[in-house]
């Protein structure tokens, strides 16, 4: 045919970063400086729950610290195999939630819309470790009887995007997808939940910005960070670049053995969010995953350490303490569990 070929445009930093991964436990250690005594077991955690690790995250690990809180989210190891009682790969029963694959529907006047199995980190206490995600992911004939679903549910207002990680796609995917939810009149509300802006630095794109400020609805962000040391200082500038266009921006954390279960650790995380211009949202209880126990906080604990945040912040800094349980038709509140066991013993 001939003729000079059009060069290809340099691919955004974001997917850069996002294809720059550790994959391997052998390889993390070696770069930490950490010691492979336990990597036998690592490498057996994750042949059941593969590692991956952005380089830009892996960068933020303080070398040679091996109870480093960042590390212990993403390092597979032993503990993961351990068999332990009341952890499922379904801890949140999601599979009797699914009236057409790709939609959740657990709570009333909203859903979400599983949109992506990938993620760019991959947290060793995700709940969602084990999730099927070859029977959800959106292909167009599934993607088009999930919208019909929406179209003929006028009760459902909101759409929860999530995944995986909404945002590990493109701006131009995100748009089109966007695009065909507006398109349902009696949806009023968008959220999205994601990590990536987190672990993964210019994910808040001008294209993700403008789009999200064009749409007719009011957009939610709801990141994910469990640990101060997490927040990029250019995480500060995307957040005001997403206010600006009207995108309310919250945080949702997990309580984590090891990693954010201190006074200092939870202090330190809800006024670095607020710095970068993002609301404390939920402080999850761990959702009863097989692989993730070792990460369990007891309740009395994580109420012990609620209290004592809000001794020390004031209230729109301090996330409301919650756990989901399947069937409960909204997030409950932990005090609330507490006291109905207390309720439920003999007098």
């Amino acid at each position: 045919m001939g003729g000079t070929a059009i060069p290809l445009a340099p691919a955004p930093d974001w997917i850069q970063q996002q294809a720059q991964v550790i994959t391997d436990p052998a390889e993390l250690l070696a770069l930490l400086g950490l010691s492979r005594a336990a990597l036998p077991e690592a490498l057996q955690a994750a042949a059941d729950f593969p590692l991956r690790v952005p380089r830009s995250y892996a960068a933020r690990i303080r070398p040679g610290d091996p109870h480093d809180p960042l590390l212990r989210q993403v390092l597979a190891s032993g503990d993961e195999l351990q068999e332990v009682p009341g952890y499922h790969a379904d801890p949140l029963a999601e599979a009797t939630h699914t009236p057409v694959p790709g939609i959740l529907h657990k709570y009333h006047g909203r859903v979400l819309l599983v949109v992506t199995g990938a993620c760019a980190v991959h947290c060793r206490y995700c709940f969602r470790r084990h999730f099927p995600y070859q029977s959800h992911l959106p292909t167009a004939a599934r993607l088009d009887e999930a919208l019909a679903w929406l179209a003929a549910r006028q009760d459902i207002e909101e759409v929860i995007l999530s995944g995986g990680d909404p945002l590990s796609l493109s701006d131009r995917r995100l748009g089109e997808l966007i695009a065909q939810l507006a398109a349902i009149p009696h949806l009023r509300r968008l959220r999205i939940h994601s990590r990536l802006p987190v672990v993964i630095e210019g994910r808040i794109t001008d294209a993700l910005v403008a789009m999200l400020d064009e749409q007719r609805w009011r957009a939610t962000l709801v990141l994910h960070a469990n640990h101060a040391n997490e927040l990029a200082p250019s995480l500060r500038g995307e957040m005001r670049q997403l206010q600006r266009a009207g995108v309310t921006v919250l945080n949702q954390a997990v309580l984590l053995r090891g990693v954010n279960d201190s006074l200092a650790a939870q202090e330190a995380l809800n006024l670095a969010l607020f710095e970068h211009g993002v609301l404390p949202y939920y402080l999850h209880q761990l959702d009863r995953v097989a692989g993730a126990a070792h990460f369990a906080v007891p309740d009395e604990q994580a109420l012990a350490l609620h209290d004592a945040l809000r001794s020390r912040l004031p209230g729109y800094l301090v996330p409301a303490l919650v756990r989901e349980l399947p069937g409960d038709h909204s997030k409950t509140p932990v005090a609330a569990v507490a006291e109905a066991d207390l309720q439920a013993l003999p007098g």
